[in-house]
């Protein structure tokens, strides 16, 4: 597997399938963890970075943690290639701009990533599409077990696994729900959900995490500590109660706008198909702001020439890194608004 072969079809977060896909897009679980024996990476030295880079790398790709893995060296990857693996929640912005040894281990179908030299030595991610939290954990539980045999991570009996932020320091897991939520953004209620989820020390962030917008009216709901919870504790907490009502809460939303402002979201819907279908430039905001009205127009059955693998695939597709690798060069911001408009009118007829 080489890292083009990911250019040309949607990545595990938006493959469009699992429970609840019409409005859970994806449900990831991450584990912190640091060898025994070295530094945390703000203390490396540049040799120990290395010398952590090259451990890790050859007891990922020996370890039996997936069929088909891809590791690829971030810091000699191009910053195209750097941020298409951000684009497909790969690895984080933090890592793409980062410097020094690092690099991500990727299983063949992107439901699996081990992030090295991020914030910690290691970050396991297992990514699926919809929402499916307790599978996810029993295969990143496997994972950490699987590489705890093989390397000895940094753990203090009264404190769990230690880890760069304190936030992460016990059990050293976040677990993160991606969500689209266009028709509680609509209403103005998301702001309700924003507060309910502070008062429950959860984080809202927006598509790619830690300081971004929530582009596309999509929105990462995670948990923000774990000293003191067992890894049961919160994805039950997230699996029985707090996504659920989230969910309840969009589809409250969506049968009020359907039955009280219907012409309003027809409109809305198809006035957004109706530009990507006809620009000749479209910026990747725009387009992801359009994508969310015909997504959300397909999932209430208003669009029905227009597949949900198609859109899924368009907000992928489109991203900036993504065009310039389907088109084989570095493109400048006018050429990628044109080219862009042509691909989606070539993929929308």
């Amino acid at each position: 597997m080489k890292l083009t072969d990911l250019t040309h079809r949607a990545g595990e977060w938006l493959r469009g399938a699992g429970p609840m896909n019409e409005i859970v897009i994806s449900s990831r679980v991450r584990l912190a963890r640091n060898v025994a024996g070295f530094p945390f990476l703000s203390r490396c030295s540049a040799a120990e970075r290395g010398e952590i880079a090259a451990m890790l790398q050859e007891t990922l790709l020996s370890t039996p943690i997936a069929n088909e893995m891809l590791y690829v060296n971030v810091e000699t990857a191009s910053e195209t290639d750097r941020h298409l693996l951000v684009e497909r929640q790969l690895i984080s912005r933090q890592m793409a701009d980062g410097d020094g040894a690092r690099g991500v281990a990727v299983s063949g179908d992107e439901t699996v990533a081990v992030m090295v030299n991020e914030e910690d030595h290691l970050r396991i991610q297992v990514l699926r599409s919809g929402f499916q939290l307790e599978d996810g954990y029993r295969q990143i539980d496997e994972i950490d077990d699987e590489l705890e045999r093989r390397v000895t991570f940094v753990f203090n009996g009264r404190f769990g696994y230690l880890t760069a932020c304190p936030t992460n320091v016990g059990t050293g897991i976040r677990v993160s729900v991606m969500l689209h939520l266009p028709a509680l953004k609509m209403t103005g209620e998301i702001e309700k959900v924003f507060q309910a989820a502070r008062d429950m020390r959860l984080a809202i962030r927006g598509l790619y995490g830690e300081g971004t917008e929530a582009t596309g009216d999509f929105f990462q709901v995670s948990n923000q500590t774990t000293l003191g919870r067992t890894e049961q504790d919160i994805i039950r907490g997230f699996s029985d109660r707090i996504i659920p009502e989230i969910i309840q809460f969009e589809q409250l939303a969506r049968e009020s706008l359907m039955k009280n402002k219907a012409a309003a979201i027809e409109d809305r819907v198809f006035r957004s198909l109706g530009i990507l279908r006809s620009a000749r430039l479209i910026s990747s905001a725009e387009t992801m702001h359009l994508l969310s009205h015909v997504r959300l127009g397909v999932n209430l059955g208003l669009a029905g020439d227009v597949d949900l693998k198609t859109v899924n695939e368009l907000f992928l597709t489109t991203q900036p890194s993504h065009l310039q690798r389907i088109h084989g060069r570095e493109l400048d911001p006018y050429q990628r608004e044109k080219l862009r408009a042509e691909f989606i009118r070539k993929k929308l007829g």
